[in-house]
């Protein structure tokens, strides 16, 4: 099941992606909502092979996720797997510098369910994809928004 949508920032290019790759405030903004998030690489700055493995509770429930970056090309592109429980999920970022101060944000997730259970889910998402499109469009929109706002800061 894919999500995809594009969003345009007033941001240079270089601008936006450093701030889509600041891991650490991604960390303190995760933690702040309640997320035990835990890095699992010993990497120094970011790069391929970032990971972290995450707690929290959703619907309440209590849940895992591991997260790697598998592509890291900046400023043009990072790609994001993640796995949580029998679901993996591809997201794809890709940055289009449309001039000096405008860059297209586009971004593609990709849910693919492993078991059987994770089927049944993606299957029932499947019921509610219009309702689910534009959820991601409304969060993919407002993340934009908010890296544009960070960008023009630094």
């Amino acid at each position: 099941m894919k999500f995809s949508t594009k969003e345009d920032l007033d941001a240079p290019i270089d601008k936006v992606f450093e701030v889509l790759a600041d891991f650490e405030m991604i960390e303190r903004a995760a933690m702040r909502r309640g997320v035990e998030l835990q890095r699992t690489d010993i990497l120094v700055k970011p790069d391929v092979g970032a990971s972290w493995h995450a707690k929290f509770r959703m619907r309440g429930k209590p849940r895992e996720v591991n997260i790697a970056i598998t592509v890291y090309d900046p400023p043009n592109e990072m790609v994001v797997r993640s796995q949580l429980q029998g679901v993996e999920s591809e997201t794809q970022i890709e940055l289009v510098a449309l001039s000096r101060q405008q860059t297209r944000l586009s971004v593609v997730a990709d849910l693919k369910p492993t078991t059987l259970s994770a089927r049944l889910l993606v299957q029932s998402l499947k019921m509610a994809r219009n309702k689910l499109n534009r959820r991601f469009r409304e969060r993919v929109s407002d993340y934009a928004r908010d890296l544009q706002d960070r960008a023009a800061r630094l």
